[in-house]
Formats: C-alpha cells, sequence, structure tokens
C-alpha cells in the first residue's frame, strides 16, 4: 500500500508524545539548531518575529533552571526558552489585550516538539516556572519575558507511564461540525 502525501506527517504528529526520562547523552549542536530553526517556519502574527528564542546547554544552569520549574519532570541535557519581546509586540501596536504573541508561543513550541520527534530526540514543554527567576537566571532584559520551556534530551529506553487520562467528554463528544 502506497502512502498518500502529508501521511508521514500525520504519522509524526500521531506518534509524537512528551518524553519525560531522558539520557545525559547531549543533544548535538547541529541537532539543536535544527530544533531552533524550526521555530522560523510556525506561523507567527503577521510573521513579524516577536518571540526570542534562548538556547541553554550548560549542565549547571539546566540544573538551576530546573530549580526553579516545579513542571520540570524530565532532566534534559537542552531546553530552549520562548520569550515574547514586549517591547516589540508594543513596537507593532499590539494592544495589551492582544493574544496573538501567546498563540505565536504555541505555534513555535509545536513546531519545534515536531521537530524534535523528526530527529529522534525526547522533547516535552514546560509552563509552570517562575518566570521571574528564569528571567534573571538568563539575564533577560527588561521587557522579554520568558513563557514556555522546551525540554530536550535523548530518550530513555523506559518512559514512565502515561499520565492517565481524566474522565471527561470522549473526543466526538467535543467536535462539532457547522455550529457549536
Amino acid at each position: 500500500m502506497n502512502d498518500r502525501p502529508g501521511d508521514e506527517v500525520l504519522r509524526a504528529i500521531r506518534t509524537r508524545r512528551v518524553v519525560r526520562a531522558l539520557t545525559a547523552q547531549p543533544v548535538a549542536p547541529e541537532d539543536l539548531d535544527k530544533v531552533l530553526d524550526s521555530a522560523r517556519y510556525a506561523p507567527h502574527a503577521g510573521n513579524r518575529r516577536l518571540h526570542r528564542y534562548v538556547a541553554v546547554t550548560r549542565p549547571p544552569l539546566l540544573r538551576a533552571l530546573r530549580a526553579v520549574s516545579p513542571g520540570m519532570l524530565q532532566r534534559p541535557t537542552a531546553a530552549i526558552v520562548i520569550c515574547i519581546d514586549r517591547a516589540r509586540v508594543d513596537d507593532h501596536g499590539f494592544p495589551a489585550t492582544n493574544r496573538g504573541p501567546y498563540v505565536d508561543v504555541g505555534t513555535a513550541a509545536a513546531t519545534m516538539l515536531l521537530a524534535a520527534h523528526a530527529l529522534g530526540l525526547g522533547a516535552g514543554p514546560v509552563t509552570s516556572f517562575s518566570r521571574a527567576a528564569v528571567a534573571t537566571l538568563l539575564g533577560l532584559p527588561e521587557p522579554v519575558s520568558p513563557e514556555l520551556i522546551v525540554c530536550l534530551g535523548r530518550p530513555a529506553a523506559v518512559q514512565p507511564p502515561p499520565m492517565r487520562r481524566r474522565q471527561g467528554p470522549r473526543w466526538a463528544d467535543v467536535v462539532r461540525w457547522e455550529r457549536g
């Protein structure tokens, strides 16, 4: 049976998982660069580049990030911190209530997670962290705020069991066609 165009992408979407157990093997610099580069192909509001990305590979800094990030269950050998550059947001006239820059954090993260998966890396997003502490650790200037951390590493052979799905609606119950 022949695959149709797009089947490889759909397979990657279906098989990508949050990887919580990582080995101590470092991420190759060229792989980290490819994951970073993928973010520029994510949809961005008006293609304005309102974000900054900070790659972290030094073990002491990774340990410090983990110490201020209760949501970082894995021990990554690399991390990418996605930040919103508030000065650029203001320069482009976005009102403070505009959610576009936050949506763009999500599209960049999703694209990087798929790129990591395609490269055989384990990855997982983290949103539970002290923004003030991360900004201080990374020496971010005042208008740049950290919003999401993408943890990266080589997946361990054995992974913890997936988090149990909470009782809730079935997928068919949350999808509607034409009307809500």
